[in-house]
């Protein structure tokens, strides 16, 4: 008897810890609450990058059209609570848009260019100029540094490793454009849906069919994603079943761009573009 409690106990225990909210799936009735909202300040912000070991999230500002190279593009930096720490913390770029974090550098593309920024002091240390780029967008680094990057025009996947830029490979698939890293496998938002690429083999496998285009990107764990299609719908996804629709602010024509998720908070944090906001929700 006492063997059959105990053992009922810990079946107990194990079923509970495996349904706690940060490991269970995602269900049809997800939500998102807002939790706060930028003021003014901000020029067409395309992406959200959360920088933890500084606690601030970083913004890039097209400030002008995404093809457009007027030199007026920036990085913003915000706190946590959505209050602007600096409007302009490193300016001087080409319609910026996608960013990554190694260590103490941040990474944004730049139309057909890459700039890596030192994060500590607010400086450009270097510049790629990507030949025959036409519209480079999102990055991801893997965990030893490697840099990847999209052009949605061209359909090319770019590389940056140790210090040097080359072409890694051209999809058959279209506007590729939110990448997302998980160990050697490499995680590409396209109009066509949500590719794996395995990294050494290069083998290209289209995971999940999603059409109308993924610009932001990020997993959710149990083979969800949550995804934004740049027109102001945001969802999850999954492999043999269908989306679950979080939002969508088409009709009122605000964009959801490159978002950001921060796991531990469950925030999803939405860039809207030409409407010149950032809104933070939590994901319930």
């Amino acid at each position: 008897m006492n063997y059959f409690i105990k053992f009922m106990i810990v079946s107990l225990i194990f079923f509970l810890g495996a349904c706690t909210p940060s490991g269970e799936p995602v269900g049809k009735k997800a939500r998102m609450e807002l939790v706060w909202e930028t003021a003014t300040g901000l020029d067409v912000p395309e992406s959200v990058m959360y920088d933890p070991n500084n606690q601030v999230l970083f913004v890039s500002n097209i400030s002008g059209k995404p093809t457009l190279k007027n030199g007026r593009g920036y990085i913003a930096r915000l706190n946590l609570d959505g209050t602007l720490d600096t409007r302009v913390w490193v300016g001087g770029f080409n319609a910026p848009k996608g960013m990554g974090i190694f260590g103490d550098t941040l990474y944004v593309t730049d139309i057909d260019r890459v700039h890596a920024i030192d994060i500590p002091t607010a400086v450009v240390h270097k510049t790629w100029d990507v030949a025959g780029a036409k519209f480079l967008n999102d990055i991801a680094v893997d965990g030893t540094g490697v840099v990847y990057i999209t052009d949605m025009a061209t359909k090319t996947i770019h590389v940056i490793k140790e210090g040097q830029l080359d072409s890694f490979l051209v999809l058959e698939y279209n506007k590729p454009n939110g990448l997302f890293m998980r160990g050697s496998t490499l995680l590409v938002g396209t109009a066509d849906g949500l590719l794996k690429i395995d990294i050494p083999s290069k083998k290209v496998v289209l995971e999940i069919v999603h059409p109308g285009g993924i610009d932001g990107l990020k997993p959710l764990g149990r083979g969800q994603f949550i995804v934004s299609d740049w027109k102001g719908k945001i969802e999850i996804i999954e492999k043999g079943r269908s989306p679950v629709l979080l939002m969508d602010t088409s009709a009122q024509k605000i964009n959801a761009a490159d978002f950001e998720y921060i796991p531990d908070k469950k925030w999803v944090i939405v860039p809207t573009f030409f409407d010149n906001r950032i809104l933070a929700y939590h994901l319930q």
